[in-house]
């Protein structure tokens, strides 16, 4: 039972979460809604603050109407009751009868009901002149001498004041009609007859002002929420009027983002935003006319670059062979003429380095035009880092580097093996180029829907910035640095096109004096669309492992190389946390 309590109330909480979330996705994206409550908040806090103010002098104004016709009216009664008493002694035997006949020539409260005062109810009291004494109040404030008319309705408060012969006023409540606490003023003087004077009160209910005031407050309540309500529908009105154009100039932008350039706002009038509209349109006009002319500029570039590639393939072939002639004659005269093979071996290597970079050429050229072929095979990755780690062990053994490969997970993926080979090559010759001859780590992982490849070198790493340059074409970190691999400044571009003719990530990661990371993610099904890496882009530690210079296969890795730890400080790089993949970093590449 506690747990099915538990549940529903676990199912509660997340329900009314989620209502809260839509509230504040509501409230951030909607300005109308946000001005139209703002608008009916403040509103409700005048109308509020007017209501009160109002009530508040209607009340007094009533209460000082009643107060002045309650006055006259005593004064009235009070000159009646001495003409009629002008002969009469209380003292003697029968004041009771006395006190009651002098009470009903007075107006009674159903006979008064026309006078400006409105109905009252009157008391007359035989009184002492002491309080306390006998025959006055008692002990409890109730009066105990002779009199006529409701006498507990008198509080004792009002009686010593009238008793020394002063005129009283007092508010309280009485009983009326069986309606307890029916709020009454009372009026207080005394009246002079042939003996000692007498003590008048006139109790006059104030109902009728309770129920004028209720009939107030409703009204006012009423008048109150029908502003409000007015006041919401105007702001509502008037804020569509200006918010319209806006959620218009939003869609539209937002259509020009996504890269139709002949989207337009229209334009009505000649107010702000008609100027608004103007101004934009004017602004995506010169926006698309440049959009165009360096369209125009990069196919100019790109058949540049690659008519003069195929054109320069012609006379490098035979340049080629003319340098190799050479070569082979300088290579027969070497002991003789060190200089002539010293400077045919120079030659030939120029050439190749020139050789490739024309390759490169070509093939950014045929990236760039969109007529790159994938040659999908089903492979295991581990055989094609194997390959790309051969490709890179002369530079290896030349900077006693060690090159640390976990290919302890198997990979299969369908996959273009040159394009990853190539990938995996250039990452490799760049991490040993930066890696100080320190260790460069490299490992396979793979998932239900993804294959990853990490390399890591603990090297000079990246300054900060650094990352979202570092696939740029012909941008090098440290143009001073001599580089063993002789690179062309392509490569890196190249390997990011690569990943990206096949669906893939090609994520980087680095950090002055600790090294860089590169990260490769291709889906294991041709097509698939990636959601998350096997391996992560951060490191987990700093440490390089410590191992012989040469490639060793199977070896234990650190840093990026380990799954993330229990603790979850370092979760998979997942493509929210990264922003765009294909720009080839959490943001940025290297």
């Amino acid at each position: 039972m506690a747990d099915r309590l538990a549940g529903l109330r676990r199912r509660a909480e997340l329900a009314l979460a989620e209502r809260v979330g839509a509230v504040r996705v509501l409230w951030r994206r909607s300005m109308q809604l946000r001005v139209v409550l703002s608008t009916v908040a403040m509103s409700t806090v005048v109308v509020l603050v007017l209501g009160l103010v109002l009530q508040t002098q209607i009340a007094d104004r009533l209460l000082e109407g009643k107060q002045q016709a309650a006055l006259v009216q005593a004064d009235i009664s009070r000159g009646n009751l001495e003409r009629d008493l002008a002969r009469v002694d209380p003292d003697r035997d029968g004041t009771q009868a006395t006190l009651d006949e002098a009470l009903n020539g007075l107006t009674s409260s159903g006979s008064g009901s026309d006078r400006d005062a409105g109905a009252f109810e009157a008391v007359l009291v035989a009184g002492t002149e002491a309080i306390g004494t006998p025959g006055t109040a008692g002990a409890s404030g109730s009066i105990t001498d002779p009199s006529s008319g409701p006498a507990g309705a008198v509080p004792a408060q009002l009686r010593a004041p009238v008793l020394k012969g002063f005129l009283a006023t007092k508010y309280v409540t009485v009983s009326q009609g069986g309606r307890p606490d029916v709020p009454a003023y009372v009026v207080g003087q005394p009246v002079r007859t042939a003996g000692r004077n007498l003590q008048l009160y006139l109790i006059f209910p104030l109902s009728a002002e309770q129920r004028t005031l209720a009939l107030i407050q409703s009204t006012l309540a009423l008048a109150g929420l029908a502003l409000l309500g007015l006041l919401a529908g105007i702001s509502s009105i008037v804020t569509r009027q200006v918010v319209r154009p806006v959620r218009q100039a939003a869609d539209v932008a937002e259509r020009f983002a996504d890269g139709h350039l002949d989207e337009r706002m229209p334009v009505y009038g000649d107010d702000e935003v008609a100027r608004l509209a103007e101004s934009y349109n004017e602004m995506a006009a010169s926006i698309q006319q440049q959009i165009h002319q360096l369209e125009e500029f990069g196919a100019l570039q790109r058949r540049f670059t690659s008519d003069v590639s195929h054109e320069l393939r012609t006379p490098l072939t035979t340049v080629r062979m003319a340098a190799e002639v050479l070569h082979a004659q300088a290579e027969d005269r070497k002991d003789t003429d060190r200089v002539a093979h010293r400077s045919s071996q120079l030659l030939v290597d120029e050439l190749d380095r020139f050789e490739s970079l024309l390759g490169d050429l070509l093939e950014i050229s045929r990236l760039d035009a969109g007529v790159a072929e994938l040659a999908v095979e089903r492979v295991d990755v581990r055989d094609v880092v194997r390959r790309a780690a051969e490709t890179v062990r002369h530079l290896v053994d030349d900077t006693a580097t060690p090159l640390l490969l976990d290919l302890t997970e198997p990979a299969a993926a369908e996959v273009d093996p040159r394009r990853v080979e190539r990938i995996l090559r250039n990452l490799l010759a760049n991490a040993i180029d930066h890696g100080e001859s320190r260790p460069v780590e490299v490992r396979v992982a793979a998932d239900e829907h993804a294959v990853a490849v990490v390399v890591r070198d603990h090297g000079v790493g990246l300054k900060p910035g650094e990352a979202g340059l570092v696939f740029n074409r012909f941008w090098r970190a440290d143009p001073s640095r001599q580089r063993r691999s002789g690179g062309t400044g392509l490569g890196l571009a190249i390997s990011l096109e690569d990943a990206r003719l096949q669906g893939g990530w090609l994520q980087a990661w680095g950090e002055t004096d600790h090294g860089a990371v590169f990260r490769l993610t291709l889906p294991r099904t041709a097509g698939e669309l990636l959601r998350t890496s096997p391996l992560p882009l951060i490191p987990v530690s700093a440490a390089p492992a410590e191992a012989e210079p040469g490639i060793h296969e199977a070896a234990g890795t650190t840093g990026t190389a380990l799954p993330p730890p229990e603790t979850g400080e370092f979760a998979v790089v997942v493509p929210e946390e990264l922003g765009d993949p294909s720009a080839g970093t959490p943001g940025d590449g290297r």
